[in-house]
């Protein structure tokens, strides 16, 4: 494995923007890429801000989890399908209406699943507004049209089955 990261902070913000809209209109940016870490901001915007006037907590849930799906693309690469299998929030303190960093690190990386944790604060705190856990499955690393490339299409756009 190498020790610089397999994907740049501009192929995720390009992935976020071109995939993943709402990421993109949270304005959730990448501002540093390491091996299997990752920090991303999520820029202070009115309507994320919930009665009592705090962050709200998909916002933030969102966040956790476009960082940690970023931090395991440090290590494998622009591996799109890479998905979501379980995630957990906890909520530490009421997150100030300021940006909000998460910052993103992989625990353990296996063939088919990847661990991580992201800790994420506001904007000049110290201390964590939140602390996330979760698990991304690996698709296998090959191009998915390899999968879908036997099945010949007729036409009409339907299937027939192997070529």
């Amino acid at each position: 494995m190498s020790d610089q990261s397999q994907i740049s902070a501009e192929a995720l913000d390009r992935i976020a923007r071109d995939g993943v809209p709402l990421v993109a209109q949270l304005g959730i940016l990448t501002e540093a890429v390491g091996n299997g870490t990752l920090r991303m901001r999520m820029p202070y915007q009115p309507h994320v801000i919930r009665p009592g006037g705090t962050v709200a907590g998909p916002a933030l849930f969102t966040l956790a989890d476009f960082a940690l799906f970023g931090a395991v693309l440090t290590l494998i690469g622009p591996l799109e399908l890479t998905v979501t299998t379980s995630m957990t929030l906890n909520f530490l303190r009421r997150p100030a209406p300021v940006d909000v960093l998460g910052e993103a690190r992989v625990l353990k990386l296996g063939q088919r699943l990847a661990y991580g944790e992201v800790m994420m604060f506001s904007d000049g705190e110290t201390d964590p507004v939140a602390h996330a856990t979760g698990t991304y499955s690996i698709p296998p690393h090959r191009p998915v049209s390899v999968a879908v490339e036997h099945y010949r299409v007729d036409d009409s756009g339907r299937r027939n089955g192997p070529a």
